[in-house]
């Protein structure tokens, strides 16, 4: 639950990199059916499927232009969703499911004044620290943007080489991940410790949507079975505990820190039956489906949001590897 977000701040804005050769918004949003995307692969074809996975509710996480294990999930997923071969590669037939979706992926943006507002901040390191202020904020304007468009700092940096992301008027290319349709009705919940995501499904079973999340550890196993979903509670504060951490340092006391985006559970969580378990989000969505947690199932912010928008008190939730 806590994970390693207290060791240090997130991403802050810093000298932009140049675009890598290619990644412009005429190659991004051009690349398709001659361009298969597969393991290992980065660029504009790669990009423009991460943008087009996430629109369709199977996200590849925190987009990078890059292809790795969360991306493979998120193809895979798709697939099998719309009864393709499910092979991981974004192939002549699944950029056909993509591309009903026909929006451009790259857009134009202007930041504004609510954008740049703040306050922006460095965040302290330790649980003590933390605890003294009163919100866990945004340390950038940079990351504060890479939360809205679901996207790395790093990549929106390339994406705008010499732009300055506090300014407001300031024009941005960015990745365009409002979905085109509304999210179908969701009956259940499943979080799948073997490929690490939580899917949700209709009442016929079919899955409507898939994330990428961390679920447990050797040290705190995912707890499997059927739970059930008590509720969500938005911006909440974290109630630190060092008894339920077997990480805790041994001079640790008990301490609640604020609500905020860098919170250890992000901005949102949903509570389980399950005693001191629930899903929610984390101030380090580039680390989802690649580190483990403390028990809990952590989700990148965005995810965990559009999750908590369909979940119902008494829907069953599913925990399995």
């Amino acid at each position: 639950m806590l994970a390693a977000a207290l060791a240090g701040s997130a991403a802050q804005a810093a000298t932009p990199s140049p675009a890598p050769v290619g990644l412009t918004a005429d190659s991004v949003n051009d690349a398709a059916l001659l361009s298969p995307v597969k393991a290992g692969d980065k660029g504009a074809a790669t990009l423009r499927a991460q943008i087009l996975l996430e629109r369709a509710r199977f996200s590849p996480g925190e987009i990078d232009a890059a292809y790795g294990s969360n991306m493979h999930q998120a193809i895979a997923g798709f697939q099998a969703s719309r009864g393709l071969e499910v092979n991981g590669n974004v192939d002549a037939a699944t950029w056909v499911a993509l591309d009903s979706d026909s929006a451009p992926v790259l857009v134009a943006v202007t930041l504004t004044a609510e954008d740049v507002a703040g306050p922006f901040r460095p965040l302290p390191a330790g649980v003590p620290a933390r605890a003294k202020l009163d919100t866990l904020g945004y340390v950038s304007p940079l990351e504060s943007l890479g939360e809205k468009f679901h996207a790395s700092p790093a990549l929106l940096k390339q994406l705008n080489p010499g732009k300055d992301f506090g300014l407001a008027g300031e024009q941005l290319l960015v990745p365009g991940v409002e979905a085109s349709l509304p999210m179908p009705a969701v009956a259940k919940l499943v979080v799948d410790k073997s490929d690490d995501t939580v899917s949700l499904l209709d009442a016929a079973g079919k899955v409507v949507a898939q994330y990428p999340a961390s679920s447990g550890s050797a040290h705190d196993p995912l707890p499997l079975g059927d739970w059930k979903i008590k509720g969500v509670a938005r911006h909440p504060t974290f109630h630190y505990n060092p008894k339920l951490f077997w990480d805790a340092k041994a001079a640790d006391a008990k301490a609640t820190l604020p609500a905020g985006p860098n919170n250890p559970v992000g901005v949102v969580w949903i509570d389980l039956s399950k005693e001191h378990y629930g899903i929610h989000g984390t101030p380090e969505p580039s680390k989802i489906g690649k580190t483990q947690s403390h028990g809990c199932i952590r989700m990148t912010n965005w995810s965990a949001r559009a999750v908590s928008e369909v979940v119902k008190p008494g829907m069953i939730a599913t925990l399995q590897e």
